[in-house]
């Protein structure tokens, strides 16, 4: 099944948009503690939550606690400890959150802000957060105290920052994220006393070293970030021929100034010139993130460290936990049953939990794959499914929803046949499907529903065709299903005019979503899935033919499986070693998962590819990295 993942952010050469990130303060204090002064010799007096005793302590220099962090002095790292002693938050703010982010009434990006912020609430949905959207010009005085966390998304350069949050942040007891943009408005006002408070500084924004060009097609910048000795590289490619850079390059730089105060967290190097600069710093309970790891994901990207981050931020340690999942795709009534019950065969004998993705009714409006008369077959008429949903069933296997024909109507979309098209989504027009609303959406989604039950086969979760569908859709499958099992698309507006101002971002998760922003659990899909390519080229030429609007475009080194065709002949080696890094990339999530999907239909004799051969190497390195395979069915519940 291909996956519509071309909506991506477009960086041109002569025009960079500043992309925001997000600032969260997590900074909690406990009712037996007073905020007192701590100050070391020479230095500026430094505002942290300890109690007396141990001020006094410092003062004698008696505290003794556990050294962290390179390059600091031992009373610094005693000072430092006790900045980043996790205070106690009150009972009515706890898992309350606040997202802030830019809005600038009639600018092009005026709901680029809000992009971000959708993506950042659906993380947070992993730990039964209670979370609040709001635009920063918004913010009123004291609001900061009504959260445990406070995030700054601050994607629009320059946007001017409410001084009474500026003012907020400086006096919090609660924790503070700042990402990227608009940070010089708190730094380098004097009043704020940002250096002395915190020990970094903030000097300006670095991106490109220089134009990219078809004489400089690779103009460095800080591209990588190193989290548990993995370097996460930040997707870059460049257009030569339509003179376009797809990429987010710039990042805040942030020298720490006082070990006592600050550390860094996370680092940034530059690929060219082989320069560090932070990328993730905290300070006490305030945190710094230097770009925003929401623009071009991938299972590569830094992104992926950045979710295990937030269990950090927000003071959730999770234990560590790292499962595996296979999902077999596009099951319908043209399901191949000797290949398919080979798979299934191998899965059981090796004691792996499987889903299998069904789609009820199989449609061919055009007779593509019918010489040219077109087809139905109902779910009751369709013998070769229902053997395959009931052999699976036998031996361990768990049903998804897999939409209802996987096409819509008589739509080229793009060709009228399940499994190739969008169901719920006008992909050439790149909007939702004419008369499209919940109550639509529901009428195709209990068709399906109806035809299952009366074969007895009962989905636990569902998942939208091609991984997109509109608004509605999601809120309509909503109303059906508490589970669904998938990668998203998210949007800015229940009826958006992506060609007015609005954006669609998809969106992967490493770890379970407990309730995302339309209301449903997510079961996670983070690797992609083995496919037979006939290269990266004939991807790029597809996604470009596509409309291009603001959110992810996975590297194609990494996935190019997503974006292709089942009609594309496989000719070439699989894609399965790239899963494999993905999973290896996926194991620094703490309780991160390593899920992929594989379509059957490869193990068919006329396929030409070593399908089975591939995934049984797949499998073995999975396993050989530490996950568990679990049943998606089990996961309906807790974390």
């Amino acid at each position: 099944m291909r996956r519509n993942w071309f909506l991506c952010l477009l960086v041109t050469v002569t025009l960079m948009v500043s992309l925001g990130d997000s600032l969260k303060q997590v900074w909690g204090q406990a009712k037996q503690k007073e905020a007192v002064v701590v100050t070391q010799p020479g230095e500026a007096a430094s505002l942290s939550l300890v109690n007396q005793a141990e001020a006094k302590q410092l003062s004698q220099g008696k505290l003794a606690v556990p050294a962290i962090g390179e390059g600091a002095k031992p009373d610094d790292r005693t000072l430092l400890q006790v900045l980043e002693r996790d205070p106690v938050v009150p009972a009515h703010v706890q898992g309350r959150v606040l997202i802030l982010y830019d809005a600038v009434a009639g600018s092009a990006t005026e709901k680029f802000g809000l992009a971000y912020a959708i993506m950042l609430s659906n993380l947070l949905g992993h730990f039964n957060a209670q979370v609040n959207l709001l635009p920063i010009d918004r913010y009123t005085a004291g609001a900061v105290e009504l959260y445990q966390a406070t995030f700054y998304l601050g994607s629009h350069y320059d946007n001017q920052i409410p001084a009474a949050f500026l003012q907020d942040v400086r006096r919090t007891n609660r924790t503070v994220v700042w990402f990227k943009n608009n940070l010089w408005q708190f730094a380098w006002n004097a009043n704020y006393d940002f250096v002395g408070r915190y020990g970094f500084t903030f000097t300006g924004m670095r991106g490109f070293d220089a134009r990219p060009s078809a004489e400089n097609p690779q103009p460095g910048f800080f591209d990588t970030i190193t989290y548990k000795s993995l370097p996460f590289v930040k997707f870059y490619s460049y257009d030569a021929a339509a003179n376009v850079a797809y990429a987010d390059p710039e990042m805040g730089i942030a020298p720490v100034l006082d070990a006592a105060k600050a550390r860094v967290w996370l680092t940034a190097t530059h690929s060219a010139t082989g320069e560090t600069t932070p990328y993730v710093i905290r300070s006490g309970q305030f945190w710094y993130v230097a770009d925003i790891p929401f623009s071009f994901i991938g299972p590569r990207d830094r992104y992926v460290a950045f979710c295990d981050l937030l269990h950090d931020m927000l003071r959730q340690p999770h234990r560590e936990n790292h499962r595996a999942l296979i999902r077999l795709e596009d099951v319908s009534a043209k399901v191949e049953p000797t290949s398919f019950r080979q798979l299934v065969n191998y899965l059981s004998n090796q004691d792996i939990p499987f889903s299998v993705a069904l789609i009820p009714t199989y449609r061919d409006a055009f007779g593509v794959n019918n010489n040219g008369a077109p087809e139905t077959i109902e779910l009751a008429q369709a013998t070769n499914l229902l053997s395959a949903a009931k052999y699976a069933r036998q031996r361990g296997g768990s049903l998804v929803m897999h939409g209802h024909t996987h096409q819509y109507n008589s739509l080229p979309n793009p060709v009228g046949a399940t499994g190739t098209d969008w169901e719920f989504w006008d992909a050439p027009n790149n909007a939702p499907v004419q008369g499209d609303s919940q109550a639509l959406m529901l009428r195709r989604i209990d068709a399906g529903l109806t035809a299952l039950r009366a074969q007895g086969l009962l989905p636990f979760a569902w998942e939208t065709p091609h991984y997109q569908g509109s608004p509605l859709t999601y809120r309509a499958a909503q109303k059906r299903f508490d589970v669904k099992y998938e990668r998203g698309t998210y949007y800015t507006a229940d009826r958006p005019k992506l060609a007015e101002g609005d954006y669609a971002v998809p969106q992967f998760f490493p770890y379970l979503i407990n309730e995302d922003f339309y209301g449903q659990r997510v079961i996670p899909e983070n690797l992609g899935n083995v496919v037979y390519s006939q290269g990266a080229a004939t991807a790029a030429s597809r996604n470009k033919a596509l409309p291009a609007v603001c959110g992810q475009r996975t590297s194609l080194s990494q996935t190019d499986s997503l974006r292709l065709s089942h009609s594309v002949r496989r000719s070439l080696a699989g894609n399965h070693f790239a899963l494999y890094e993905n999973a290896r990339y996926a194991w620094v999530v703490r309780d991160g998962f390593a899920s992929f999907f594989f379509h059957p239909y490869l193990l068919r004799a006329d396929s030409g590819v070593p399908a089975l051969a591939d995934l049984k190497v797949l499998i073995d390195g999975i396993e050989k990295l530490g996950y568990e395979w679990k049943a998606a069915s089990s996961l309906t519940d807790g974390n």
